[in-house]
């Protein structure tokens, strides 16, 4: 799930080099993942009215979903 979220916002940001996503397991069924982007690619992530981030988080949730657990996506600032 972490390379399905890295490959996904490498294409929507100007600087691939600075996407990093660090996971962490909580729970035994949780996963919460940190995405850490470019000051200047923030916006491109978020989208307009947070709708890329919550179509990300959507399509996440459905992966995990799959395995039996429940994701969460945490984009830092």
């Amino acid at each position: 799930m972490k390379e399905f979220i890295e490959y996904i916002v490498k294409h929507l940001v100007d600087k691939p080099e600075g996407v990093s996503v660090d996971e962490t397991q909580p729970a035994e069924n949780k996963l919460v993942f940190s995405l850490k982007v470019s000051q200047e690619d923030i916006g491109k992530v978020i989208g307009k009215q947070g709708k890329t981030a919550q179509a990300m988080r959507v399509l996440l949730t459905a992966v995990a979903a799959k395995e039996g657990k429940k994701a969460i996506l945490e984009i830092q600032d």
